[in-house]
């Protein structure tokens, strides 16, 4: 088949990078970057750092709302389609790159390959929540990560074309994890961080982004940096910006880097005693990475992330008293170097075999 695949996102070149191998041994594959993700920072190291090919199309739509990329994605994505003739779309995940590009296909009538399909958090009031349930309702193929993700499509009357292949991301933290696990990584970083004597945090949905939210966000932060367990928070420029906005400064022991690559978040999470964060893709990776983590949302659409942690995984949304619990039955007392030494050296992720499964499918 000739497919053309959309990505526009960091999360999207990760699950691209796993992905790409198996497809081009099998079909033609036209790579598509719509430039959502336009920061160097946030995107353009990570073709180089996952060995992907530079996009044989770069749209170079980033910035405004979205409804404004949205708009101007549209027609730049037809026309790509018009030129390539494509037998089939593929798309991944739930962002404004994504529906755009299943919207844009099926106006041609070009049938839809959804990678991530199914997963719902039932929360209209996230844009993701909307991009994933009307490009499932617009795919052919729809690529299922989880049971769970089966069972809602069902639920939608979706059963025609739906398949269950795992996780592309944890096919590529498989493939990475032997390179983390050595505590040197973590030195080579140049970040003063001992294993288990830190705290990784990463915040970037548009729900907090409000005012009240940073207000709130911060505050727990706040309350669990110490000078001897400091907050490293990779920070999105978003975020960034919306804080700066509201005039809300970060506490003195709330260290703040760049948004960094995979395989120094990757290294980050590991050899951190707990993960906070609102990402799913960070969600994931701290549950195959084995490590303690508070989720800084009401609710969540990878549900078995959750159920399958053991009690390691916790919702905590943004209530300060109850992250500032669970951290400690977590990692209790001085636990975490201990805990982190343990991780590291037991780590083994298997494959998911997404990858292969999607390719052969579509073949």
């Amino acid at each position: 088949m000739r497919i053309v695949s959309i990505v526009g996102t960091r999360p999207q070149l990760i699950k691209a990078a796993a992905l790409l191998p198996a497809l081009r041994r099998r079909h033609d594959e036209v790579f598509v970057d719509t430039g959502q993700h336009y920061d160097e920072t946030m995107a353009g190291v990570f073709f180089g750092e996952l060995g992907l090919p530079r996009p044989d199309h770069s749209l170079g739509i980033g910035g405004g709302s979205a409804a404004e990329q949205t708009g101007r994605m549209l027609p730049a994505i037809e026309a790509v389609l018009v030129a390539e003739r494509p037998d089939a779309v593929l798309v991944y995940g739930d962002t404004t790159s994504t529906l755009a590009g299943a919207l844009a296909a099926a106006q041609l009538g070009v049938p839809v390959a959804h990678i991530e399909a199914g997963l719902r958090s039932f929360d209209r009031s996230m844009p993701e929540e909307i991009n994933r349930v009307l490009t499932d309702h617009l795919a052919r193929w729809l690529f299922a990560p989880t049971r769970s993700a089966i069972t809602n499509l069902a639920t939608e009357g979706i059963v025609d074309g739906v398949a269950l292949v795992g996780d592309l991301m944890q096919d590529l933290a498989s493939r990475t994890s032997a390179e983390v696990r050595d505590p040197a990584s973590l030195a080579a970083l140049d970040l003063d961080l001992a294993p288990g004597r830190y705290l990784f945090v990463t915040v970037h949905r548009a729900e907090n982004r409000t005012p009240s939210a940073m207000v709130a966000w911060t505050a727990l932060l706040a309350s669990l940096a110490a000078p001897n367990r400091p907050v490293l928070l990779a920070l999105h420029p978003g975020t960034a910006a919306a804080l700066e906005t509201a005039g809300i400064r970060l506490a003195d022991d709330v260290r703040v880097i760049a948004p960094q690559g995979y395989r120094t978040t990757l290294t980050l999470q590991l050899h951190a005693a707990a993960v906070l964060t609102d990402s799913g893709g960070v969600q994931r990776e701290a549950a195959w990475l084995g490590v303690p983590c508070l989720l800084l949302r009401d609710r969540t659409e990878w549900v078995e992330a959750v159920e399958d942690s053991g009690g390691r995984m916790v919702i905590v949304g943004l209530d300060r008293a109850l992250a500032a619990a669970t951290l400690e039955r977590l990692v209790p007392g001085n636990a975490g170097p201990a805990m982190a030494a343990d991780r590291a050296a037991r780590l083994h992720l298997e494959p998911a075999g997404a990858g292969e499964a999607i390719a052969a499918a579509l073949e």
